[in-house]
C-alpha cells in the first residue's frame, strides 16, 4: 500500500495540495513530508487555506519509477500506474515532490492529461522545514479539477445518457455485457432500437443458443425485458430456452445450470435468467432450480466469512466475483415469490453478503479488485455492480437505507469521477477466467478507456439511481 494522511480545509471549497515525499524511497524527503503533515495539523482549522493530501512515502519499495507510467496497470510498474491514476482522479489542483524527482512526476504532472482527466500544475522543492509556508493561498482549479467538478455535476439520468451514446449500441454477440446495456437503454425508453438489435434472435434469422455457454445464458435476459413491455410471447420462449437447460429429458431438475458450474459469477449467470423465466411464466419448477443452482454455487465458492472465492482453485476474493453474486441475488430476489420456501433462505444470504461487503468499501466510495487485501486497486465495474445491487436492496426494502444510502452515495460519487463525457472509464478489471493464485488475481489488468463491460455495468447503475425501470 502507499498511504496517505488528509488534513482539511477551512472551507469546503478550498483548494487541495497533495505533498509527495520518498520516490526514491529517501528518509529525508519521508520526514519532511510527515512533518509538514503534523505542523499543518496543528494550524487552527480555519485558517487553513487549502486541504492537504499528504504522502510521505510514494515509493514504499524503491522501484523504477517513470511518469507518465508505461506497461499495464497494475501488473507493470505498478507504483507509478497507481500514483499517476490516484491523482488524476483526485483532481489536486497543486502538487509539490519533496526531494529527489528524477522521474519526472512534476513535470508529467503539468504537461499530460494525468489519467486522461487533466493537467496538474506541480514543482519539485528541497526537503526543508517550511515547505507549505511558501503555498499561496489563492490557489487556482486546476484542470484535472475542473473536469472532475463536471463530471460529479452529472445526474444519473445525465450520465446514463452519455453513456448510452457509447454501450448498448450493438448485439452481435447475445452474452450479458451487451444484454445488461441494452436493457440500460429500455429503461431510457430506447425501445424500437433494442427491438431492432434483438430481432434477428426472435425471427430466427440467427440462434441464440447456436454457441452455448454461462455468457450466453445470461445475455438473454435483454429478451425478459422486451417481454415485459411488449407482451410478445416470443421474447418469452426465447428466455423459457434457457431456463429448461437446467432439466434433463424427463423434466427432471440437473445438480446445477450447465456450462458455468465452478465460478462465483454463476450465481448470476445461471440464477437471474431462471427465476425469471419463473415469473413470466409462473411456472414454479424454475423457482425451483434457480434457488438449487444458489444453493449448489454457495457450497462450492462461498467462503465462510461470507465473500466469495471466485472458484475453488483458490480463496481469492476476486471483486467482479463477489459483484456477480450481489447482482445475480438481487435480480433474482425481484423476481422471487415471497410464498416460495427457498425465497427467506436467498433474502438471508443476499442481506448477508452485502453487509459484507459494506465493510470493505473504501475511503473513496470503490470495491477492491481482491475484496480484502488493502494493496489491491480499487476497481469500477465491481463497484457499480454492488452499488447497483445495494440500491435495489434499499428500493424494495430488503435494506435499510439509514445504512446503506450512504453506501450507494459514495459509489455513485466514484463512478462519477471516473466516467468520462465520451465514455472512457479509469480502472476495469480486464476479463478474468481461472487464475490460480492470489497474485494472478491482484495483477489483472486494470483498464483505462472504454470498455463494454463497465460501461454496462455503469449505465445499469445510473439508470436505478435515476429511478428508471
Amino acid at each position: 500500500m502507499i498511504e496517505a494522511t488528509v488534513v482539511e480545509a477551512g472551507k469546503r471549497s478550498a483548494p487541495t495540495v497533495v505533498l509527495v515525499g520518498g520516490l526514491d524511497k529517501q528518509s529525508a524527503s519521508t520526514s519532511s513530508v510527515r512533518a509538514e503533515a503534523k505542523a499543518y495539523e496543528a494550524t487552527l482549522a480555519s485558517r487553513r487555506p487549502f486541504r492537504l493530501i499528504a504522502i510521505p512515502q510514494a515509493n514504499p519499495d524503491g522501484a523504477a519509477l517513470q511518469f507518465p507510467p508505461t506497461g499495464v496497470a497494475y501488473r507493470e510498474n505498478p507504483e507509478s500506474n497507481a500514483l499517476w491514476r490516484w491523482l488524476g482522479v483526485h483532481g489536486p489542483d497543486l502538487v509539490i515532490v519533496v526531494g529527489n524527482d528524477a522521474s519526472g512526476l512534476a513535470a508529467a504532472l503539468s504537461s499530460q492529461a494525468v489519467a486522461e482527466v487533466g493537467r496538474i500544475p506541480a514543482r519539485d522543492v528541497t526537503a526543508k522545514p517550511g515547505i507549505l509556508t511558501g503555498v499561496i493561498q489563492a490557489i487556482p482549479p486546476s484542470e484535472a479539477h475542473s473536469e472532475l467538478d463536471r463530471r460529479r455535476a452529472r445526474s444519473p439520468h445525465e450520465l446514463a445518457e452519455q453513456l448510452a451514446q457509447y454501450y448498448g449500441r450493438d448485439f452481435e454477440q447475445p452474452w450479458y455485457i451487451q444484454a445488461i446495456a441494452l436493457i440500460g437503454q429500455l429503461r431510457l425508453g430506447h425501445l424500437e432500437e433494442v427491438k431492432r438489435l434483438a430481432e434477428p434472435y426472435v425471427d430466427g434469422t440467427k440462434d441464440s443458443l447456436a454457441r452455448p455457454n454461462s455468457l450466453v445464458m445470461a445475455g438473454h435476459i435483454v429478451f425478459t425485458e422486451l417481454a415485459r413491455r411488449t407482451g410478445d410471447p416470443r421474447y418469452i420462449q426465447l428466455v423459457r430456452r434457457v431456463a429448461d437447460l437446467g432439466f434433463d429429458a424427463d423434466g427432471h431438475m440437473k445438480e446445477s445450470m450447465p456450462f458455468h458450474d465452478q465460478y462465483s459469477d454463476s450465481v448470476f449467470m445461471g440464477t437471474t435468467i431462471v427465476a425469471q423465466a419463473g415469473a413470466l411464466t409462473g411456472e414454479r419448477k424454475y423457482f425451483d432450480m434457480a434457488a438449487r443452482h444458489v444453493a449448489f454455487m454457495q457450497h462450492l465458492v462461498l467462503r465462510p466469512d461470507g465473500l466469495y472465492r471466485h472458484q475453488p482453485l483458490t480463496d481469492a476474493a476476486w471483486g467482479r466475483g463477489n459483484a456477480f453474486p450481489a447482482i445475480g441475488l438481487a435480480l433474482t430476489l425481484s423476481d422471487f415469490p415471497k410464498d416460495h420456501p427457498a425465497y427467506r433462505e436467498l433474502l438471508r444470504s443476499y442481506r448477508q453478503h452485502m453487509d459484507v461487503l459494506a465493510r470493505f468499501q473504501d475511503p473513496d466510495g470503490l470495491w477492491r479488485n481482491v475484496i480484502d487485501h488493502p494493496g489491491a486497486y480499487p476497481e469500477y465495474s465491481a463497484t457499480a455492480m454492488i452499488g447497483f445491487s445495494m440500491l435495489r436492496g434499499i428500493h424494495e426494502g430488503w435494506l435499510p437505507k439509514k445504512k446503506y444510502q450512504p453506501i450507494v452515495d459514495a459509489a455513485w460519487q466514484a463512478i462519477l469521477t471516473r466516467t468520462a463525457a465520451n465514455g472512457h472509464l479509469v480502472d476495469v478489471c480486464e476479463s478474468t477466467a481461472r487464475m490460480k493464485s492470489l497474485d494472478e488475481y491482484l495483477k489483472r489488468a486494470a483498464l483505462l478507456g472504454p470498455d463494454p463491460r463497465g460501461g454496462a455495468m455503469a449505465l445499469l447503475f445510473a439508470t436505478e439511481m435515476a429511478g428508471l425501470k
